[in-house]
């Protein structure tokens, strides 16, 4: 299958590098040091999704999503950016971005991020990475747990919350920031879905004795995994 393909503009070589190296073997990723050579790229290629720095020389990452999303209304935009500020959130968010990550954070976070997004635009690649969930290998592009002859076949959604809890290990989890990362909103409906699917989970991993899934009444959930 043909890789999406990635807009990544960072100014920032080192970091750069670091995130281009981690995602070229899933990705056909293009990266940019400015936001003016970024949007020459957008306006010349096709792109699956856009990574965007914020403070950028020529055009900076507010200014270069602006310009993306006049001319695409779909394409995904994630900001990613040293500025933590909840202003700062709120105009990338209203400027038209899918989502906010503040620097630093994991690769497997990013990779969800990005899987997430081109999922709902029917562009995903089935090459990711595998994770090992007790004595299960964990694909969570073919939704399988498997170890050896035994199979279990997830659902498309308990496969994203399992792959959300996993890169999000050993810390506490709200309820609506799993909702909102998962399902893209906050509602009772979704919230007994939630706990549904939680539930199945639980009853997957019930062998095994290192796995974790905790309730934490009055915020949300923590997935453990003893060694």
């Amino acid at each position: 299958m043909e890789k999406s393909k990635i807009l990544y503009a960072e100014d920032d070589k080192t970091i750069a590098f670091l995130i281009q190296d981690s995602l070229e073997s899933y990705y056909d990723i293009c990266c940019y040091s400015d936001g003016r050579s970024a949007l020459d790229a957008f306006n010349s290629q096709n792109f699956d999704i856009c990574l965007l720095d914020i403070m950028m020389p020529e055009l900076n990452g507010f200014e270069l999503a602006e310009q993306i999303r006049n001319k695409n209304s779909e394409i995904p935009i994630i900001f990613i950016s040293a500025k933590a500020l909840k202003e700062d959130r709120i105009k990338g968010l209203k400027i038209g971005a899918d989502d906010y990550l503040v620097k630093p954070f994991s690769i497997e976070e990013l990779i969800l991020k990005i899987e997430v997004f081109l999922r709902r635009t029917k562009k995903t690649d089935t090459t990711l990475l595998k994770y090992k969930v007790g004595r299960y290998d964990f694909d969570p592009q073919n939704y399988t747990l498997q170890h050896k002859e035994d199979r279990v076949t997830l659902t498309q959604r308990e496969s994203e919350l399992l792959l959300y809890f996993i890169c999000h290990k050993n810390t506490v989890l709200k309820r609506q920031d799993i909702l909102k990362a998962i399902w893209g909103d906050d509602d009772y409906f979704m919230g007994r879905s939630l706990d549904v699917f939680i539930s199945r989970l639980r009853k997957v991993l019930a062998e095994e004795q290192n796995i974790l899934i905790e309730n934490l009444h009055g915020i949300g959930f923590r997935f453990s995994e003893k060694k």
